[in-house]
């Protein structure tokens, strides 16, 4: 491939089409508002720089990186796309509006994508013409930087096409996986219980927020605890994914969002990009410090893990993505330390199944049911 559409000027598509461009193919950068157009391209050129500055790049990369890129709301334009990857609102109609303009205009062996982390791509691709050329191609935030990509073929999706993309994203040096087109794809799927579960032990009163933080990062070593890292991402993002996901499996239980998460985004308490959320971001304000108190902190980081690792054996249970691609989504999508099926089998199968049949026994939820998958290979063995 050597030439990449991409659509929409925003942080993601910005930094897609900044690792696009820097895998040497030339970069065609389209964008309705034309006031954010030209923001965001003064904004990569300035980037761009900073990178020479830092001598991760040489004057003349940058050079051949300007010269590379278009920048503009002309979608004829994308003529000679090999490749259109859109990063817009996350919104039905929009995107339909936006793919019907697109496939007018491309050539029959153009590959189009969607970056969309909450819709399927069966509903979006369903008014192509061409359906089977049509596919997610997930990238995290910031695209640059983060090594993950996820690749989701729907319903209509040619192998071939799924193929072709996945060994393009690993030639642009990214963890490409491969998904089914199901609500979450793996990360946003199986990383919910990081965040409810967190949430469903301070409702209980276990532990504050600074303890079960420093629970996950002390007994775990997870870079951040749940509480630091949701205030990280927005509380109002992270509900509103929690919330769709929730909805999208039909109202499972194990998706069940937090009233306390609820109570935050409803308070404007969003987290560092508001000031405040689980904790106080101003100036001249001092993190509280966590209880230290080890039989606690171990009994938060079991629990935790556990409904973690559960999420990911029900992932594999129902042929979302292989071992190796759900152990690599969450090692390089979220950064945890293990891959989670790894980590299942150092711990001990049975030792994860008797905590969550303590749990289930306990608390007689849906929320706590051990996966089929796990059951089997532990009775069976």
């Amino acid at each position: 491939m050597k030439v990449v559409g991409v659509i929409g000027a925003g942080t993601m598509g910005i930094g897609i089409a900044q690792v696009a461009v820097q895998n040497n193919k030339q970069v065609i950068v389209i964008e309705a508002n034309e006031e954010v157009l030209s923001k965001s391209q003064v904004n990569l050129f300035k980037t761009f720089e900073k990178l020479v500055e830092k001598e991760k790049l040489t004057a003349e990369q940058v050079n051949s990186f300007k010269t590379a890129m278009i920048f503009t709301t002309d979608y004829t334009s994308l003529k000679d796309a090999d490749l259109v990857i859109e990063a817009i609102i996350e919104n039905l109609e929009v995107k339909h509006a936006v793919f019907k303009k697109v496939e007018e205009v491309v050539d029959d062996s153009c590959i189009l994508a969607s970056n969309t982390s909450s819709l399927s791509i069966a509903s979006i691709s369903a008014v192509l013409n061409k359906p089977s050329r049509f596919l997610g191609i997930h990238f995290f935030n910031p695209a640059p930087l983060m090594a993950l990509v996820e690749i989701i073929p729907g319903v209509q999706t040619s192998s071939e096409v799924t193929e072709t993309t996945k060994d393009e994203i690993l030639s642009w040096n990214k963890k490409a996986v491969i998904v089914k087109d199901t609500p979450g794809f793996i990360v946003n799927r199986v990383a919910r219980p990081f965040y409810g579960e967190a949430l469903r032990i301070y409702e209980e009163g276990i532990a504050d927020f600074a303890t079960i933080d420093w629970a996950m990062t002390h007994f775990g070593g997870f870079k951040m605890g749940p509480f630091t890292l949701m205030d990280y991402i927005g509380n109002d993002i992270n509900y509103t994914v929690t919330e769709t996901v929730f909805e999208a499996f039909y109202y499972d239980p194990r998706f069940k969002p937090s009233f306390t998460q609820k109570r935050h985004k409803e308070a404007g308490l969003l987290g560092r990009k508001s000031g405040k959320g689980y904790y106080d971001y101003s100036e001249g304000s001092i993190l509280p410090k966590p209880i230290e108190d080890e039989k606690t902190g171990k009994y938060i980081f079991n629990r935790i893990l556990s409904m973690l690792i559960n999420e990911a054996f029900d992932a594999l249970f129902m042929n979302v993505a292989s071992k190796k691609d759900i152990d690599t989504a969450m090692k390089f999508g979220v950064n945890y330390p293990k891959g989670l099926l790894e980590w299942a089998e150092e711990i001990g199968l049975e030792k994860v199944l008797l905590q969550l049949n303590d749990l289930f026994e306990e608390y007689g939820e849906d929320r706590y049911r051990p996966n089929p998958l796990l059951k089997r290979m532990v009775y069976q063995n």
